[in-house]
């Protein structure tokens, strides 16, 4: 009977053993496919912003380059300050996704690009270019830092 007790005994731990190994595994895939799912969503809205911000960054440019209050001026406008309104409404969902680091420097970037909106508003000449292209670059790189994603590990061709 002790020998049937015995049995009996190995096999509850080997399928309790079993049990717990199966649910770990299955919550540890759970994690990694939800973290790949999180970096695909913060991978889309951060190129998604930037794209947007070079766009509107585009028409505030282009604006200045056609004469005041022509009909080609008056559509860029529109469409400048469609895509401002579109910037904003993608800075908060970044907001809500990003690491502090990518939120900091998209702010550098919406401050700066507000200065380039400001001067096409007022149909100036570019005086300064509020350091927009370098402010962009820093936003790429946070978010690579954020993503994991490490430029010194990429083959020299």
């Amino acid at each position: 009977m002790i020998s049937q007790i015995l049995t009996l005994v190995g096999v509850l731990v080997g399928a309790l053993t079993s049990y717990f190994s199966v649910t770990m595994t299955e919550r540890s895939k759970h994690r990694r496919e939800m973290a790949i799912r999180w970096d695909q969503r913060k991978l889309d809205a951060y190129i998604e912003y930037a794209a947007c911000v070079k766009e509107v960054a585009d028409f505030a440019r282009r604006s200045r380059l056609v004469d005041e209050g022509s009909d080609a001026h008056r559509e860029l406008m529109t469409e400048m300050e469609a895509g401002e309104r579109k910037r904003s409404a993608l800075f908060e969902g970044l907001v809500l996704l990003a690491a502090p680091r990518v939120i900091e420097a998209a702010h550098a970037v919406n401050l700066t690009l507000r200065g380039l909106l400001e001067q096409a508003r007022r149909h100036e000449p570019p005086l300064a270019r509020y350091g927009f292209t370098e402010r962009l670059n820093a936003y790429h790189e946070r978010v690579r830092e954020d993503l994991g994603i490490s430029t010194n590990s990429w083959p020299v061709i």
